[in-house]
């Protein structure tokens, strides 16, 4: 088993991905309501005092990206319901028997029974996980149509793209995309974290792990908050994304971006537009999910 700060995950040996196939449809429909995007050159990563090198953010460099077109929101759990419907796809989590669910979500006689994982006791092993049982038994998305699919793998989320005739971002995509158009910002919209005491996103407040005093724990709906300058909701924040590349060169992990409802400066400051995560392909948890591009 693999963790990090960010989302635990499962161990793979270098060269282990498995795709996950699934039909594609005749009239895609996850592709009907992409934002087109012109593409052009940018300026990519960041040097910013408050990032992590280790983390490859930097160094700043002028990326140019083709035309494209990104999704407005992460898919949601609506959406990948007719996915599943459609196909019969079975999801990693669902073949493991498990799924990684932070501790706080979980009813109390859950949290004290499933194992923790080791370094970062918030996060709980927990039999039965899965997109649709998102805290396991007993717990359901019949009241989170709305909400990111979470507990979804890479390769999960890849059978979703092959289905759907969509295909995850790239990562210079996704960081293009997720600027909205200003350039080497902190955010989506701007440098400052809550511009006049608004809050622009879903992420922990309070003391992690400990205390959280926040509007809301967990996942909150995908067109939460304002969209920035091209559309996107929710960018930074809510639920890690994730993307097509490597984390880096040769390397087996897969990149995610924007962070989730579970970052906090004083451990994971990685809701800024150019911060990077990354697990393994098959890995799944209660804070990672997808949005689609073609």
């Amino acid at each position: 088993m693999s963790s990090s700060c960010c989302t635990p995950g499962h161990d793979a040996p270098a060269g282990a991905v498995t795709l996950l196939a699934a039909p594609v449809l005749a009239a895609p429909r996850a592709a009907r309501g992409l934002i087109d995007l012109p593409g052009g050159r940018f300026l990519m990563g960041t040097e910013d005092a408050d990032g992590f090198p280790a983390d490859g953010e930097g160094p700043v460099r002028e990326v140019a990206v083709d035309p494209f077109r990104i999704a407005p929101t992460t898919v949601t759990n609506a959406q990948y319901a007719t996915f599943v419907k459609a196909t019969g796809h079975v999801t990693e989590a669902e073949e493991f028997g498990f799924s990684f669910v932070f501790a706080g979500l979980l009813a109390q006689e859950l949290a004290a029974t499933a194992p923790p994982v080791a370094g970062v006791p918030w996060w709980r092993a927990v039999s039965g996980a899965s997109w649709k049982h998102p805290e396991g038994p007993g717990s359901s998305v019949t009241t989170r149509q709305n909400h990111p699919v979470v507990h979804v793998s890479w390769n999960d989320a890849r059978a979703y793209c092959s289905w759907s005739g969509t295909r995850l971002p790239s990562e210079a995509e996704w960081e293009y995309a997720a600027r909205g158009g200003l350039e080497q910002r902190r955010y989506p919209w701007g440098d400052e974290l809550a511009p006049g005491g608004r809050t622009l996103l879903n992420i922990w407040q309070g003391e992690f792990p400990t205390t959280h005093t926040g509007p809301h724990l967990g996942t909150v709906p995908v067109k939460s908050y304002r969209p920035n300058g091209h559309g996107l909701y929710n960018a930074v924040g809510n639920v890690w994304e994730w993307c097509e590349d490597p984390f880096a060169p040769g390397h087996e992990s897969r990149t995610m971006r924007g962070g989730s409802f579970l970052c906090h400066d004083s451990y994971c400051n990685r809701y800024r537009v150019a911060a990077r995560s990354s697990n393994t392909p098959d890995s799944s948890t209660s804070n990672i999910g997808f949005r689609v591009a073609a």
